[in-house]
């Protein structure tokens, strides 16, 4: 059976990230993609308009749905908005044998705020103690942890930081870092560093989603964590290569460049 991937995000209007960018990469990654919708945005290539967050029971409800009847594989969190959403998703996914990937959104690409304040708390104490894998980005790490990250130096600092609330890896996303997108993907023992041109493209928008939900799909076709992160970092790096003008801001990235490529 195709193996199944549940993400658990917001819905982003545009189509360039949340749920929807998650969707494709599955789609493009070979994998069944099933959705939980947390909240709903509207949003463009310019910015979020407005965001309204799902209760609680129908986040519960979607959730349940899924995984009592169809199953999964591996499961991704995106956009939690709130305090309450990241409890009782951090208590599904305890539940759940699978492995999760949890993106820490905190802001949009445009700098809008994705996360309430107060539910920082909940996303240390009670999402990343369930991570398989933690892929926060510079800021998401300064908002989470308080270590800003200036240099690749500062990285394994990073990681340290982040894997003492809990997560079994965590992946330091480097990419606003000067010079070629690097990564760090370490569970502290074990370090991997991932390196990848710098492509001179504006429209990135969707880049995280993209890349957790590409490692999901990797976890839920049995690649160990490293082979998915290596996997989902080549996806990504041609994606954001490929990413394309959409609207009169930032675009996003390119989800089926390889059809494309094909051709």
């Amino acid at each position: 059976m195709i193996p199944r991937v549940l993400t658990v995000a917001g819905s982003d209007s545009g189509g360039g990230a949340g749920v929807q960018a998650d969707l494709k990469t599955m789609l493009a990654l070979g994998v069944h993609g099933a959705s939980v919708i947390t909240a709903v945005t509207a949003q463009n290539s310019l910015g979020v308009q407005g965001a309204w967050e799902m209760p609680v029971e129908a986040v519960r409800a979607q959730y349940r749905s899924v995984v009592d009847d169809i199953g999964v594989q591996a499961v991704k969190t995106g956009m939690l908005a709130s305090a309450e959403l990241v409890e009782v998703v951090a208590e599904l996914i305890s539940g759940t044998d699978a492995p999760a990937v949890v993106d820490p959104v905190g802001v949009s690409k445009h700098g809008d705020p994705l996360l309430a304040a107060s539910a920082l708390d909940s996303v240390r104490g009670s999402l990343l103690p369930v991570a398989t894998v933690a892929t926060p980005n510079l800021d998401e790490v300064t908002q989470l942890t308080g270590v800003r990250v200036e240099s690749e130096d500062d990285l394994r600092r990073a990681a340290a930081a982040v894997l003492a609330y809990g997560p079994r890896w965590v992946l330091i996303k480097g990419g606003h870092l000067p010079g070629d997108a690097v990564d760090l993907l370490t569970d502290g023992s074990r370090e991997h560093w991932l390196r990848a041109p710098r492509h001179d493209n504006r429209h990135t928008h969707g880049t995280g989603c993209t890349l957790a939900s590409a490692v999901a799909s990797g976890l839920a076709k049995g690649l160990t964590v490293p082979e998915a992160v290596i996997r989902a970092k080549e996806y990504v790096t041609g994606a954001i290569a490929a990413g394309f003008a959409l609207g009169a801001g930032i675009g996003p990235v390119d989800h089926g460049w390889r059809f494309r490529s094909a051709e």
